[in-house]
């Protein structure tokens, strides 16, 4: 409600020295909030934010206080803790009553690309192509994890576009994969299963020559039939 204050979160412990956490508004350009080698650094000198801002300094959480309808927006934070990028984004609405709300997320989608399968001999050797990907969306990202260590992310602010994200994987390897899709409210996480999307080139030219083979089976009977028609028909001519 116009002049509350709301608090958005960064679920972060502790800032660290080494540590960086970037608040910005409306825009990437537009930075409001900072805190870098545990110093803290408040950009409200322009009008719509003068005397609103407040940061807590132990974790970054961001609090604007004396909400106003020029408050409303995105507000979108950028965390390096430890060496791992995170992003989240608070689309806030002030009018008659204050909400925070983000759309209900898809669950992203695992798929496998067979045509880039290694062709090394050795079967521990060969490699999974593997691509993560969700359609139409926005102030989310999308991220591969190998048990709760992250592999690899994308973000999107504010465009609703389609992402992806490649992954390969031994076609051995029994660790657990997961790929999250992911903004300030909920996440959506869809569970790689290596043995049902991923097989070896073997696999693939075992599959592919038994289908060839059964190719030439039926030609050949064809022709044999087609043969074995002549024939009778010579003899009839005959």
């Amino acid at each position: 409600m116009k002049g509350d204050s709301v608090t958005l979160h960064t679920d972060v412990t502790e800032v660290q020295r080494d540590d960086l956490i970037l608040w910005t508004f409306a825009s990437q350009d537009n930075l409001i909030a900072e805190i870098h080698k545990q110093f803290m650094y408040l950009f409200d000198s322009k009008e719509s934010f003068r005397n609103s801002l407040q940061m807590e300094q132990k974790t970054g959480s961001l609090t604007v206080a004396n909400m106003r309808p020029e408050h409303s927006g995105l507000y979108q934070l950028t965390a390096i803790i430890r060496g791992r990028t995170s992003y989240k984004t608070f689309n806030v609405t002030v009018s008659d009553n204050l909400e925070i709300s983000v759309t209900r997320l898809p669950v992203p989608v695992i798929s496998s690309n067979p045509s880039q399968c290694s062709s090394s001999s050795s079967l521990s050797h060969q490699n999974c192509s593997l691509v993560c990907s969700v359609l139409n969306v926005s102030h989310v990202a999308l991220s591969w994890y190998k048990g709760n260590s992250l592999l690899s992310s994308i973000s999107v602010s504010d465009l609703s576009i389609s992402l992806s994200l490649p992954l390969e994987v031994e076609y051995q390897d029994k660790n657990s994969y997961s790929c999250v899709l992911n903004n300030p409210i909920s996440n959506q996480t869809q569970h790689l299963d290596i043995s049902r999307l991923c097989y070896t080139c073997a696999d693939s030219v075992h599959c592919c020559g038994s289908t060839e083979a059964a190719i030439r089976l039926v030609v050949s009977a064809l022709v044999g039939v087609a043969t074995v028609a002549a024939v009778v028909y010579d003899i009839r001519s005959e």
